[in-house]
């Protein structure tokens, strides 16, 4: 393959810091994040941030069809030149925010998977996105901020889970794979980076009975981190019809103290007291 450093050379790039641009130079690292999608031949890949090509050239060679999605209007005339000849690789010039993963899905009758690397201020609305669109996405394998993934991955009790953790946790199995050193890329960026893996399940983790309703309940769980539980669903405004006894009745039926903070709940709790709260707001005494 063409090394990163050809291609920037050949076509005299400098990253963007606007953008918050950062190539991956590492052609060892490159290769190991393609394998790490799983991705067989037939297989729809949408790649996120496909930069200079280097890891859609390696996607290109297994999967029956890759969209390489830049936001760079320079990058897009690259990936155009890179891949002219190669009829199983489109590029889509765009942000990946407004990516339509339904409407490509319906269009090649096939379930997506999703890899690439994220730009790291716009991490957490990808995830949001991706689980937006999760009926038509089979999997992802993402390179993320090493802060990011240990949040996405992260167990009850720690102090790295928190509403990342229990949204994407509901909806898909995540595991964190390895690290990339900051010196796999040019210019070296000042934080790690992780590859994180997720499949979305075919159903949530506990069946829900309003999926808004369960976010704004995980969201005001962890509103102040330091306050019990109860404190903060007291303080909710979506809750605001039920009194202090209401609420701390709820917590008994799903068998969850109060006085506990939200980042010690897991997620199938959130799921029960989520359900709990729905039923009582709708069906009032």
């Amino acid at each position: 393959m063409t090394t990163p450093g050809e291609i920037l050379h050949r076509y005299n790039i400098r990253p963007s810091r606007k953008l918050s641009q950062s190539f991956l130079m590492d052609v060892n690292t490159i290769h190991k994040i393609a394998g790490a999608g799983r991705i067989l031949p037939g297989d729809i890949v949408v790649e996120i941030g496909a930069g200079i090509g280097v890891l859609t050239q390696d996607i290109a060679h297994v999967a029956g069809h890759v969209i390489a999605v830049e936001i760079d209007p320079r990058l897009v005339e690259i990936l155009q030149d890179q891949f002219a000849g190669c009829a199983n690789v489109e590029i889509y010039s765009g942000d990946i925010l407004k990516f339509d993963f339904a409407y490509k899905s319906d269009q090649y009758k096939s379930k997506i998977k999703v890899i690439g690397n994220v730009p790291y201020n716009i991490s957490s609305p990808v995830i949001f996105h991706l689980l937006s669109y999760r009926a038509v996405i089979n999997n992802f394998t993402l390179m993320l901020q090493k802060e990011v993934v240990e949040r996405l991955v992260s167990d009850p009790g720690h102090k790295s889970y928190g509403v990342p953790s229990v949204l994407l946790q509901m909806y898909a199995d995540v595991e964190r794979l390895f690290d990339v050193s900051a010196t796999c890329f040019y210019p070296v960026p000042k934080v790690a980076s992780s590859i994180i893996t997720g499949e979305f399940r075919e159903k949530p983790l506990i069946e829900l009975t309003d999926e808004t309703f369960f976010n704004r309940l995980v969201k005001a769980s962890f509103a102040q981190r330091r306050k019990m539980l109860i404190n903060n669903l007291k303080n909710a405004k979506f809750l605001e019809t039920m009194s202090d006894s209401d609420i701390n009745s709820a917590l008994h039926e799903a068998a969850i103290d109060g006085k506990r903070r939200g980042e010690t709940l897991t997620v199938e709790e959130f799921g029960l007291l989520s359900n709990i709260f729905k039923y009582r707001l709708t069906n009032p005494h």
